[in-house]
């Protein structure tokens, strides 16, 4: 049987648009709700939005609603495609994964479904997906695709520096970073998700400086010894962000780099002030 894969992910993802245009990606939106309009996540609203509306207002998110799921799959069908590979955001920070799963017992007769945790965010998970867009893209069969999926997803890394944890707090999301830092103190955590895909801290550093010098050193050690595919992301924080990338582009041993902005829908429970890198061994 002639297989034709299609590949599906969620605005969490963080992928950049030219990579989703490039390989058909299918992206299911986040929710982005406020009181008086709910928003579709990077279709009619954008990091730099809701950033703006911050600190005053502060939106709620919710996982894409089933009708969008339905008919993307349903769309993915009629397009032709064989196979389904959806790569989506951690099942222990997010619905998404449950609802595609839900969603896709309708499509068993006609689709050969594989979805995955990819137990992780951002552009960790995008990281996931564009290893699979590749291999799709070089005629890597269906069962192979997967394999190599299962084993990178425990490479792919995620590092977060954050303003505050005031966010994380009230979006009822901070998982095992409370209780461990005092803010009072100036301690910034550098944020990480383990291998639950629940919010961890990595690390701390005394201020905002020390914490961005620690994202450096962690992509420092990594490209010690080995080649890294690495994404750099802004989630509001565009003079900062500014300063790591020029820093991190004279790194050795980084084959690809991708920059990205956080999804509305992630900044809503970190608020503005983030950045982040993500990673993997090539």
């Amino acid at each position: 049987m002639h297989e034709k894969i299609a590949l599906m992910t969620d605005s969490g993802s963080d992928l950049p648009q030219h990579i989703i245009d490039k390989y058909n990606i299918k992206v299911v939106p986040l929710k982005v709700i406020y009181p008086d309009r709910e928003y579709s996540d990077r279709v009619d609203i954008q990091p730099q939005e809701v950033y703006k509306r911050m600190p005053d207002e502060i939106p709620t998110t919710s996982m894409p609603s089933l009708e969008i799921i339905n008919s993307t799959i349903k769309e993915i069908k009629e397009e032709g495609f064989t196979h389904l590979i959806a790569i989506h955001i951690s099942s222990g920070l997010s619905g998404t994964y449950q609802s595609v799963e839900l969603v896709a017992k309708d499509f068993t007769d006609d689709l050969v479904i594989k979805i995955i945790d990819s137990k992780t965010l951002s552009m960790a998970t995008g990281l996931m997906v564009l290893d699979a867009a590749r291999n799709i893209a070089d005629g890597v069969s269906f069962e192979n695709v997967i394999d190599k999926l299962n084993n990178l997803q425990p490479n792919v890394k995620a590092y977060y520096v954050i303003e505050t944890l005031e966010y994380l707090r009230r979006g009822g999301r901070i998982g095992r970073v409370a209780g461990m830092l005092g803010q009072f103190l100036s301690l910034k955590p550098i944020i990480s998700v383990d291998t639950e895909g629940t919010y961890y801290t990595y690390c701390k550093a005394r201020g905002r400086t020390k914490s961005i010098e620690k994202l450096i050193q962690i992509v420092e050690d990594a490209v010690k010894d080995k080649q890294i595919n690495l994404a750099v992301l802004n989630g509001g924080a565009d003079d900062e962000f500014d300063n790591l990338l020029e820093k991190i582009k004279k790194l050795p041993n980084i084959k690809g780099l991708i920059t990205s902005e956080v999804s509305p829908a992630l900044c809503v429970h970190t608020g503005p002030g983030l950045l982040a890198v993500c990673l993997h061994e090539v």
